[in-house]
């Protein structure tokens, strides 16, 4: 097998083979742009290293001495030659960009002789030796993993012994010290011995890279982006050019469009007598870009013209990696680069106004569910300029990422993790590293005193989404004490700050924020536009409550609404009191209405002098009824309750006019709506033992009594939902009423109302066959009410498995199904929503035992299962029955493209992820379900 490939053996094609940066490299080799020669090793190699118990495969080292000697025939370099060493660098390489995730070294080929042999040939022994040092820390690190900590401190102290303020300050006998003191860490801290052998150098970094494949940062961050374990990393091997040759030489980061805004300029840093670790780890703060056509113009042009040459070739917003080397440049690597969800849709949108992609590969390049970005909260304008007023801006940064958070402040990535899910956290950096990747990933922002716009950092929390600023060099940041100080205030661990990313601001205190305006985002309304057009088999609706959700919805481009909770109308404050008078009452009136039904029944059925009786007894059920004065709570509270809902309903048809609104009967476990049986239990004992008043004790104890009969062991399987409305006909008599009565005055008013009534909790036809029986006769009201008569719908929802498996019997009863995903994936799992993320949710992701949240994303699996069942039989009995899904999984692109396949009609979703649920569907019908990059 084939296990290494020449540059001019590859091309951007063969990723999966090369990886990004070899695949890119080749490519670049190709369209003869400044590349120094090399190979890379293939996640071929990778995967079979790790089949076969991290050994090399067989063969592999052989290739690998193969082209080193073609690289050194090539620059007339030999690889360990003591005159003119040919010092090479060894890097990572995966499928997906990975940014610092996984492991490089560079100067490799350095000992104590091949580092004069450099010096003689250059003429620089200081730049030799500062090769070496950084060869000798990063292979002690990497190779030998050794603590990094006390190669700082050795270098913090060289830099004192020369009044040094930065590392290409040092002059050369601080580093050839700093060289010495390198080798005695390693020494000390490893076996005794630091390998001098190149070849030995060579083996040992190879193995370290493929290594790295598996490390903590490497896997957190495989699992917070979902990218499969087995893909493994390619790696590559490649002459160094050296950006540290001094001040006519340097490193940088370019990107061909800014990535945080998708501006079409130039954006980047670089720095001056530097290596690539120097400006990626943000141990030096680099210059704007710009500034580089002021020290270096030629190269300035040279560069803006590789990097218009990779966009047009790449037909994408590239990520650039060059060294200058005494005055040349050097194009080390380029990649899709990571950006904001603002520069992805404005990128997008703008390269196919230019004419460089198609409107639908437009639609395809921006991560649906990166739009989440774009609805990021801000810093309220007053609230901002009141902080202001107040001095509390602690200092000013560089705007890495947009967002704004507010959090406690923590000092680590363990401590940012472990507050993770119980408060936000700020997580304060000196600058990051690789290593910090878990507590990144559990704050709300992050926030460093180093660094660029381009360093780790910003990188990595822009692909995340998550505010940062960086380089925030106002702070003065002390680790140890838990504490950073900046403009005469000190912060502890614990104290809250707020962060915005939009301005590179951090504020002591927190700052109240507020959502964006999207329709005001010219970029993102074309995008959605465009989607809007694709032919796509799925609608896009909302889940909302009130008329101003109802708005929002609309304003964010919803189609309709496809679920309507009516109990969560109930839970107003105003409400409840209505609601548990009803409740109080509702028990007694239920038994008594079910004696007036009952008499009624067998006066049907009697015959001759039983009639008599009977009829008797129909009377004093009537009277008892009509004379109770629970009777006369219930109606009272139910009477108040229905113009509440009537006023609802109103107001959601009105602001959705002429759209469906799909309202569900009420589903909510009554207990709910009462205070906790304990805490009634405790006050009506604080009463009685006080002698309070009478009329109070009695309706605490009624309520109490209330709260008894309700109780239940297992609500959420409980008494709810339809259960609800045949033990308790009128409580849905009146919804459906209310339902009409709004859609009827809407309609007198000119409007077109389109209301669809939904039974939750359903598991046999028999109900929905007996609640239609009751209900269907009220909603011919509103069709004799309107001028263009119009049915009101009856669906259910599929929440329950037994509901989905007997799909074809339900279907003939309805008009429509929706899926409660949210509910069908607990009954399916046996996981309670409450309890399963806090208990054990959490340890089987991190074990993999589950490849992902199934509230989250749909199990297609299982509830998929279920669904298609669901879907396929209850067509073939009701060929006219439409299918949505209404859990949260309808604003989740993943699921959506399930919903795609299975051949859904809509799917509705929260109202601010109803951009995201536009996009994606959009995407489904055009077939993009694979990542191009991560």
């Amino acid at each position: 097998m084939k296990y290494v490939y020449r540059f001019s053996e590859g091309n951007s094609s063969m990723a999966d083979l090369l990886g990004g940066k070899g695949a890119n490299l080749a490519d670049m080799a190709q369209l003869g742009l400044p590349v120094p020669p090399g190979f890379t090793i293939t996640t071929e190699a990778c995967r079979d290293y790790y089949r076969h118990d991290r050994q090399l495969p067989n063969g592999l080292w052989d290739e690998i001495r193969n082209l080193v000697g073609e690289v050194e025939r090539t620059l007339g370099r030999p690889f360990g030659s003591v005159d003119t060493p040919l010092l090479i660098s060894v890097r990572s390489g995966s499928r997906y960009s990975m940014p610092g995730m996984m492991d490089t070294i560079l100067n490799l080929g350095l000992n104590d002789e091949t580092v004069e042999g450099l010096a003689r040939e250059t003429g620089d022994r200081r730049f030799a030796l500062d090769s070496y040092r950084r060869f000798v820390q990063m292979f002690a690190k990497v190779a030998l993993h050794l603590d990094h900590e006390p190669f700082e401190e050795a270098l913090a102290e060289a830099r004192q012994r020369c009044s040094a303020t930065s590392d290409a300050e040092l002059d050369e006998d601080s580093v050839d010290w700093a060289v010495l003191r390198f080798q005695e860490i390693a020494g000390q801290a490893g076996d005794g011995s630091f390998p001098s052998d190149p070849w030995e150098q060579l083996r040992l970094a190879v193995l370290a890279v493929l290594d790295s494949w598996n490390n903590r940062r490497a896997i957190a961050y495989r699992r917070h982006h979902n990218i499969p374990d087995n893909l493994g990393t390619a790696v590559t091997i490649q002459a160094m050019v050296f950006g540290n040759r001094g001040w006519d030489s340097g490193t940088g980061v370019a990107f061909s469009r800014n990535p945080a805004t998708g501006e079409r300029s130039l954006y980047g840093e670089y720095l001056a007598n530097a290596q690539g670790e120097d400006i990626v780890s943000g141990a030096r703060t680099p210059k704007p870009i710009e500034e580089l056509a002021n020290d270096m113009p030629k190269l300035h042009w040279e560069l803006t013209a590789a990097s218009e040459l990779l966009e047009r070739h790449h037909r994408d917003l590239q990520d650039i990696e060059f060294t200058i080397e005494s005055g040349k440049l050097y194009i080390l690597q380029t990649r899709s680069a990571k950006r904001t969800a603002a520069a992805a849709v404005k990128a997008a949108v703008d390269m196919a106004d230019e004419g460089m992609i198609e409107r639908s590969e437009a639609l395809c390049r921006v991560p649906a569910a990166d739009l989440a970005q774009l609805l990021l909260p801000r810093f309220q304008e007053a609230a901002k300029r009141q902080a202001l007023a107040e001095g509390r801006l602690l200092g000013r940064g560089l705007n890495a990422s947009p967002g704004a958070a507010t959090g406690r402040v923590v000092f680590d990535a363990d401590a940012a993790a472990s507050a993770a899910g119980s408060e936000p956290t700020i997580l304060v950096r000196r600058e990051t590293s690789a290593e910090d990747i878990h507590g990144i990933i559990a704050a709300a922002a992050v926030l460093t005193g180093r660094g660029g716009v381009t360093s780790h950092a910003a990188v990595v929390t822009r692909g995340m989404g998550k505010p940062a600023v960086v380089g925030c060099t106002d702070l003065h940041i002390d680790p140890a004490r838990r504490r950073m100080s900046a403009n005469g205030i000190d912060i502890d661990e614990g104290d809250i700050v707020s962060v915005d990313g939009f301005t590179g601001e951090v504020f002591t205190g927190a700052i109240e924020t507020v959502s964006p305006n999207v329709a005001a985002n010219v970029e993102l309304s074309q995008l959605l536009a465009w989607a809007d057009e694709v032919p796509r088999r799925l609608g896009v609706r909302a889940n909302a409550d009130t008329p101003a959700d109802a708005r929002q919805a609309l304003s964010l481009g919803a189609e309709g609404i496809g679920l309507c909770r009516t109990e969560h109308m109930f839970f107003q404050r105003e409400r409840l009191p209505f609601v548990r008078a009803m409740l109080t009452a509702a028990r007694d009136v239920s038994e008594m209405e079910r004696a007036v039904e009952e008499a009624q029944h067998d006066l049907e059925e009697a015959r001759g002098e039983a009639r008599a009786a009977i009829q008797e007894r129909l009377r004093s059920a009537e009277e008892r009824l009509a004379g109770s004065p629970q009777a006369q709570q219930f109606r009272e509270a139910l009477d108040r309750l229905a113009q509440h809902q009537r006023q609802d309903f109103a107001e959601i048809l009105r602001a959705m006019d002429g759209r469906p609104v799909t309202i569900r009967l009420l589903d909510a476990p009554l207990h709910e709506f009462l205070p906790p049986f304990e805490d009634l239990l405790q006050e009506v004992a604080v009463l009685r033992a006080t002698g309070a008043d009478a009329n109070t004790l009695t309706e605490k104890e009624s309520m109490l009594e209330t709260a008894k009969a309700l109780h239940e062991t297992n609500p959420m399987m409980g008494h709810r939902g339809c259960r609800l409305g045949l033990t308790y006909p009128d409580i849905y008599e009146m919804q459906v009423r209310a339902i009409v009565e709004a859609a009827c005055q809407l309609g007198k008013e000119g409007l077109k109302p389109r209301p669809e009534i939904m039974i939750p909790m359903v598991v046999d036809a028999a109900e929905l066959h007996a609640l239609k029986a009751r209900l269907q006769h009220l909603t011919r009201e509103f069709e004799a009410c309107t001028d263009e008569p119009a049915p009101i719908h009856f669906g259910t929802m599929i929440e329950l498995p037994r509901a989905a498996l007997t799909a074809g019997e339900l279907a003939p009863e309805v008009d429509f199904f929706s899926f409660g995903s949210n509910d069908l994936t607990q009954m399916t799992f046996g996981f309670s929503r409450d309890d399963a993320e806090e208990k054990f949710l959490s340890f089987y992701l991190s074990q993999r035992l589950l490849s992902a949240n199934p509230f989250n994303t749909l199990d297609e699996a299982g509830v998929g299962r279920l669904i298609t069942i669901a879907a396929e039989e209850g067509r073939r009995a009701n060929p006219k029955l439409q299918l949505g899904l209404c859990g949260e999984h309808g604003g989740d692109p993943a699921s959506i493209r399930f919903c795609h396949r299975a051949g859904l009609d809509y799917v509705s979703c929260s109202p601010l992820r109803v951009p995201i649920a536009r996009l994606a569907t959009a995407q489904a019908a055009l077939g993009n379900g694979q990542r191009e990059d991560v």
